[in-house]
């Protein structure tokens, strides 16, 4: 569901950019360092006339970028010149020989880094007991937050960019289609120190994800405590769900079950209490008391009794993650915001290029035929909360009942599902010696939250996938986002471990292992042996996907225009977010969702925990969507596992690449609408 949050804000990091022998002003912000341009162009003369011009744009790239990190207590300008002449390296071989041993030690470093972080996060992560507060302290220390600083303070970083220096994405996507793996994998190695943020920062902003990550993984509602104006209860005693993905799966769960409009109802008016910070305090996490969500009351022993509402902490968690990641800014002088670094930077897709993939894909008339269908299928207007509409999926018309049942029985412990992963590989045509050497490198952890995936960052370790086991069992929902977790864990692993460099390890970007995921939850029910017959299967599924990313888009929006009100209004308060959260809200759906649900200023895109504890994250997921339908189209009459592996060795380059190289095609968006129109011909 999501990767883990130290490697989200490393990613973050600027990359510099400068042109041969010349730093502009405008491209680069004000410089951090008082390296001069005519030291720049001394340094360049004298490298050029020991080793010649047939390196020289790399040379003058290098001793550019470098002399923009230099700062005074590095030394003088004599000093700078003297580095770069004794360090600057021509010699093919030299140069390799130095990659592979920068390589090696930044897999040791980043492997050891992150399994130190991880363990210290278990108590927070993990279900093994209550949260103490020195939980939270250590659970908020980041190991690494100190490498950058020390690596330039003894030349390692200056090492590095001076002979690898950084490639825009620009200069990427215009010549890298020419490059060897060798030259992406240098390419990627350039991309290691482009900024120098102190410290103190790096060690700020993960204390404050941390906590933003704790805050959603703790709300929980007790839905057996919830009542109507009757004081009719609706949910078992004992389902406890965490927002907004627990809740959002229950609603999901009830399509097509005799009095599931009420229970969906009920949820949906639980939602827009947390969104608007009307939830009584008493009720958070909490079976103390019975909670009637309509009328916003609250019951001990049957009696009414006065409570105090949670005083906007989901936005005050919001604000201080800007804060965090803003105080960042001044250090990432051609990226000067989170939202270039969120883009630019980590996704490798502008801004406004996802923006204007979004809008025009929920624009389409198509969409609008999607809601008409979904209209018919259920036989009532439409409720906002039918963005999640599960009808087209199979599961739509199975018992969810006896698909815990089932669950249970087979996975009473995290430890008989993480055995049966060398199965389900198998099942889904990995070769058992393949499933067997790449679930080898998986483990399974009981989670506090809903679950997630964190990757391993060295060849040694294992990848975790995270999901929360109940006592009696795991129960379906539980199993679904296993295996969705699952799916992360196998490309984490594959990336890692068969990708011919490490530093082209992982994927362009959160979205393509989205993708992955996706198209393993799509098989879930023939994983438990329970067979789809029906022969408009891959209609309705294009379908699913279709509504699935008209429904996350739209929340990808909220995000994105909230953090760009952020950065407008930097002195906000909580309360003041809150009202502009809630407007951006009903704007982007009265903009895009009001037509097709005959209802107008609903806030319900402003529910999803991700916009609290992974800033900029959701944007992944629509672009996960859209890859999931090119793979899965191009998959048609191929064996997925042959294709899986072959796609996913591609490693780290860019999105658009690697998308040419996988299916023949960029990332758009017309392929699925595509897709749907002709599906919508075949469902009736």
């Amino acid at each position: 569901m999501k990767k883990s949050l130290f490697f989200i804000v490393l990613a973050m990091l600027l990359f510099v950019q400068c042109k041969q022998k010349e730093i502009k002003k405008e491209e680069v912000g004000k410089p951090i360092s008082w390296i001069q341009q005519a030291t720049i162009d001394q340094v360049i003369d004298s490298l050029t006339g020991l080793y010649g011009a047939a390196n020289n744009a790399r040379m003058g790239k290098g001793v550019g970028q470098a002399a923009v990190l230099w700062r005074e207590s590095d030394g003088s300008a004599e000093d700078f010149k003297t580095f770069c002449i004794e360090n600057y390296i021509d010699d093919p071989l030299k140069l390799d020989t130095l990659f592979l041993k920068l390589s090696r030690n930044s897999e040791i470093l980043s492997g050891y880094m992150l399994k130190m972080m991880l363990e210290l996060k278990e108590p927070l992560d993990l279900d093994v007991g209550e949260i103490q507060p020195i939980d939270e302290l250590f659970g908020g220390y980041d190991p690494a937050s100190h490498v950058t600083e020390d690596f330039f303070n003894n030349r390692i970083a200056f090492i590095t960019v001076l002979n690898f220096p950084f490639y825009s994405l620009k200069e990427k996507s215009d010549i890298g289609p020419s490059w060897s793996r060798k030259q992406w994998a240098y390419a990627r190695m350039g991309d290691q120190y482009t900024s120098r943020v102190p410290s103190a920062l790096l060690q700020q902003a993960t204390q404050t994800l941390t906590k933003a990550d704790s805050y959603i993984s703790e709300y929980n509602i007790f839905m057996g405590f919830l009542v109507d104006q009757g004081m009719k209860t609706y949910f078992p005693s004992d389902l406890r769900l965490v927002t907004h993905w627990g809740l959002r799966d229950e609603l999901k769960s009830h399509y097509g079950e005799v009095g599931g409009l009420e229970k969906q109802l009920m949820i949906y008016q639980v939602m827009k209490r947390i969104i608007d910070q009307s939830v009584p305090e008493d009720v958070i996490n909490s079976d103390a008391c019975q909670w009637d969500p309509y009328q916003n009351k609250v019951y001990k022993e049957g009696k009414e009794v006065s409570f105090k509402s949670e005083p906007d902490t989901r936005y005050a968690v919001l604000l201080a993650n800007f804060k965090a990641l803003k105080d960042i800014d001044p250090y990432y002088p051609s990226y000067p915001t989170y939202i270039d670094r969120a883009f630019d930077v980590n996704m490798e897709i502008s801004e406004p290029e996802v923006e204007k993939l979004f809008t025009d894909f929920i624009s389409s008339p198509v969409i609008r035929q999607v809601g008409g269908l979904i209209k018919k299928r259920i036989g009532r207007d439409l409720q906002p909360f039918d963005i999640w509409y599960t009808g087209f999926k199979s599961r739509g018309t199975v018992n969810e009942q006896q698909l815990d049942e089932i669950v249970k029985k087979k996975y009473p412990t995290k430890d008989a599902f993480e055995n049966d992963l060398p199965n389900i590989l198998i099942k889904l045509g990995f070769t058992p010696e393949k499933s067997k050497e790449i679930t080898s490198m998986i483990r399974v952890d009981a989670s506090r939250g809903i679950g997630h995936a964190w990757e391993a960052a060295m060849r040694t370790d294992k990848a975790r996938l995270r999901t929360r086991i109940g006592k009696d069992g795991m129960n379906f929902k539980g199993y679904n986002i296993a295996v969705h977790e699952f799916g992360h864990n196998v490309e984490q692993t594959i990336t890692l471990q068969d990708v011919d460099y490490y530093m082209l390890s992982g994927v362009p970007n959160t979205a393509f292992t989205e993708a992955l995921a996706f198209i393993f939850q799509k098989n879930d029910l023939e994983l438990l042996g329970i067979r789809d017959t029906d022969p408009d299967k891959e209609y309705l599924m294009t379908l699913d996907n279709c509504w699935a990313a008209y429904e996350i888009m739209g929340v990808s929006l909220v995000d994105m225009n909230v953090w760009k009100w952020m950065y407008a209004n930097p002195g906000a308060t909580p309360a003041q977010l809150k009202d502009a959260v809630i407007s951006i809200a009903k704007d982007i759906w009265n903009r895009y969702y009001s037509d097709i649900f005959g209802v107008k200023d609903e806030p319900i895109l402003a529910i999803y925990s991700h916009m609290i504890d992974s800033p900029l994250y959701l944007p992944a997921y629509p672009v996960g969507h859209l890859i999931d339908l090119q793979i899965e189209q191009y998959l048609k009459g191929k064996k997925l596992a042959d294709e899986v592996l072959r796609m996913y060795t591609e490693g780290s380059i860019i999105p658009q690449l690697w998308m040419k190289n996988a299916v023949g095609a960029e990332i758009s968006g017309e392929a699925t609408l595509k897709a749907a129109e002709e599906a919508l011909q075949k469902i009736k």
